[in-house]
């Protein structure tokens, strides 16, 4: 059954709403958000940004972001997840994920799928894009920071 655009609304209350874009924050974590902006806005479905929220951050490591943005293109959905921080820079549809776990779980999953290809030297085409060439030696790194995230960050996103 195909979901709705107004199926992919988030669950606001287990996000936490930022304060307009110069505020308070360590440096981490305002480059994280500058990070996580502009690779938003760097997709032609986005023509601005209407809101911003923070499901989870562990500075140096990881930061989950929720975005609230008018789509520039029809049947685009007003929310998506942007994944940041010492891992690749992915976003995740609020149609699968309601909650920052939940897009955290899928974005594991999506990473991982792109670690074991790229250990096997399958194409990468048609998997979540990842900033660095698919080989063997990028799949070991991004492997090992994808299991610290599933055993010891998921966890604690969770709650």
């Amino acid at each position: 059954m195909k979901k709705s655009i107004e199926d992919a609304s988030p669950d606001l209350s287990s996000v936490k709403p930022l304060p307009p874009h110069n505020s308070r924050g360590s440096v981490e974590f305002k480059d994280a958000r500058r990070e996580a902006r502009s690779y938003l806005e760097a997709h032609n479905w986005v023509a601005a940004i209407k809101g911003e929220y923070l499901g989870y951050r562990l500075d140096g490591v990881i930061y989950i972001f929720l975005f609230e943005f008018l789509p520039a293109e029809p049947d685009v959905p007003s929310w998506v997840w942007v994944i940041v921080g010492d891992v690749p820079p992915a976003y995740i549809s609020c149609h699968h994920a309601k909650t920052p776990y939940v897009a955290l779980d899928g974005y594991i999953g999506a990473m991982e799928e792109w670690v074991e290809a790229a250990r096997e030297g399958k194409s990468v085409a048609d998997i979540i894009p990842v900033n660095v060439p698919a080989t063997p030696a990028y799949a070991e790194m991004l492997g090992s920071r994808l299991k610290f995230l599933d055993e010891k960050i998921l966890p604690l996103v969770r709650g």
